[in-house]
């Protein structure tokens, strides 16, 4: 009896390792909200806040300029350096409202995405597909501009 329950539980971690093994990881994204907020979301940092340690570089700031022209779209979008997992985020809004999005080029590379592509009349769904697809990643934080 010992033995047949050792090795249904072998096979049980077998299965499960496989199956990790050929999981797709393009399929994990992040947390995000599907719609527009319903109230206020949580001011994203600004003025004096944008000084100090975390803000040594122009693009830091310009950065969380952008976020705070398009925070509802923000509210709406995953980041992919899975913040949700690691600080409890549940979106790329929530990476701005504190000084984690300075410190993280990939919640700055998305935001100024979002921005940019906001400019050009895209939805936050479009702008959700584009950062999956890993869209963001091109941008050059340098030379993104308000």
């Amino acid at each position: 009896m010992k033995k047949r329950v050792l090795t249904v539980i072998g096979i049980a971690v077998f299965t499960l390792a496989a199956y990790a093994q050929w999981s797709n990881p393009a399929n994990d994204i992040p947390a995000y909200n599907a719609a527009p907020p319903k109230g206020a979301l949580p001011p994203i940092m600004a003025g004096q806040q944008l000084s100090g340690e975390y803000f040594s570089h122009p693009y830091q700031v310009k950065t969380y300029q952008m976020a705070a022209k398009v925070s509802p779209v923000l509210h709406q979008l995953p980041c992919y350096c899975h913040c949700d997992r690691s600080m409890g985020h549940n979106s790329l809004h929530s990476c701005f409202e504190g000084t984690h999005g300075a410190a993280c080029s990939t919640c700055m590379k998305e935001a100024a995405f979002a921005y940019q592509q906001t400019r050009l009349g895209k939805t936050p769904a479009q702008i959700r597909a584009a950062i999956e697809r890993g869209e963001w990643m091109n941008v050059d934080l340098e030379k993104a501009s308000l």
